[in-house]
């Protein structure tokens, strides 16, 4: 059994994968100030939740793009465990072409994220990651990675936007009643989900008028409440970064 962690810049996902299936998936909050110790106690009360015993964990990997918070979370699993996770960078094999322009710098999550894509739905492939901030992965019928967007994420825009005008209030973000709101909080949540959902299918159409036809992939905490609302057809997988990381962890053993 392998334990899997993404480290993001606002939640931290881990889970534990087994023959090709992942287990369990849950979301811890990224803390830039939490110890080592404070990690393990949270990633073992995750595998009490879910009756895995430690004992059972064969391999650890890790990817981040917080790198203040790697150390922290490699040396709770190492405490918790006494494994020696591997960490997604330089020096681990992906089995990814990259043709961006500048290939080491791309971010761990893309590369995975593009990893798990093209093994579980096939190429050409688009690929939204919606967290903190909004990504695009674009990679052509050939499996290379070409590049993409990053945009601000949901909750980044809808914070600003509050912030920054003060009648506006702090809302959730659940699923529009309508289209068109009449009350200020509805009006909100759908400016920023139908907004979200119309650059997405503004996105698709652009790339596929550029490219051809396209598969479409979403993951990340915040897909699924927009993705209903897209007008494309797009696979909503909230797994991908954690196939990702155990198809990697195989490539390296």
């Amino acid at each position: 059994m392998i334990l899997a962690i993404d480290i993001g810049n606002t939640n931290i996902v881990i889970g534990c994968c087994e023959k090709n299936s992942v287990l369990f998936m849950e979301r811890l909050t990224t803390d830039h100030n939490a110890t080592q110790l404070e990690y393990a106690i949270e990633l073992r009360a995750a595998l009490d939740i879910h009756e895995i015993k430690k004992e059972s964990i064969d391999g650890a990997i890790i990817s981040s793009v917080v790198p203040s918070v790697t150390d922290a979370v490699y040396a709770a699993v190492k405490k918790l465990t006494s494994l020696s996770p591997m960490v997604v960078g330089r020096g681990v094999k992906t089995g990814l072409c990259v043709k961006t322009d500048d290939p080491d710098h791309l971010g761990s999550d893309l590369a995975v994220d593009a990893v798990a894509g093209i093994e579980c739905y096939g190429a050409p492939l688009i690929i939204f990651d919606m967290g903190t901030a909004t990504t695009v992965s674009v990679i052509n019928g050939a499996g290379e990675y070409l590049g993409g967007m990053i945009m601000p994420g949901i909750m980044v825009s809808m914070n600003a936007m509050i912030s920054s005008a003060a009648q506006l209030p702090k809302i959730s973000l659940d699923p529009p009643k309508k289209l068109i709101g009449t009350n200020t909080v509805d009006c909100m949540q759908n400016g920023i989900l139908y907004g979200a959902a119309a650059s997405m299918d503004g996105i698709i159409d652009r790339i596929r008028g550029e490219m051809g036809e396209m598969t479409v992939v979403a993951t990340g905490g915040l897909a699924s409440s927009v993705v209903p609302l897209c007008k494309n057809e797009i696979i909503l997988d909230d797994e991908l970064l954690l196939k990702g990381l155990m198809i990697i962890y195989g490539k390296n053993v």
